[in-house]
């Protein structure tokens, strides 16, 4: 979304216009699964032995607990561990099917990693298990 600034200058009007580049962490990729086997890890970072592990494995288990998990190497927004703790709202382009998902990890595939339950969950057409992968659509969104 364009924010668009107008001032009034003795008489004159002046249109100071921003890029919208906030708006740019968002790209389609490439989905496919890892099992962090989160639920069997009491949502423990550490135990599942996370990326993000070092920066987040203390945090209160209702902040380990509210999103299912995925690693993150997308080719918009921030990497490492900026991008650590961050959510992904991650839509499937086939079916519609959405998500919000916390990163935990990171990958080396160029698109995302998800935990293998929310991969389920957004395959609703049975397509992602059977070609091993997902297109997704995924934007930076408030945990």
């Amino acid at each position: 979304m364009r924010k668009v600034h107008i001032n009034v200058v003795l008489g004159l009007v002046v249109v100071l216009c921003c890029s919208g580049a906030g708006d740019a962490q968002e790209s389609i990729v490439t989905a496919t699964y890892h099992d962090y086997n989160a639920e069997q890890h009491n949502w423990d970072l550490g135990a599942a032995s996370t990326f993000c592990a070092t920066w987040d494995a203390d945090q209160p288990f209702e902040w380990r607990y509210r999103y299912w998990w995925t690693a993150f190497c997308g080719p918009a927004g921030p990497s490492g561990a900026d991008a650590c703790g961050k959510c992904l709202q991650v839509t499937n382009i086939s079916t519609g099917a959405v998500r919000t998902v916390r990163i935990v990890d990171q990958c080396a595939n160029g698109g995302i990693d998800l935990d293998h339950p929310v991969f389920l969950e957004l395959d609703t057409d049975g397509n992602g298990v059977a070609n091993g992968s997902l297109q997704v659509h995924y934007k930076f969104v408030s945990c």
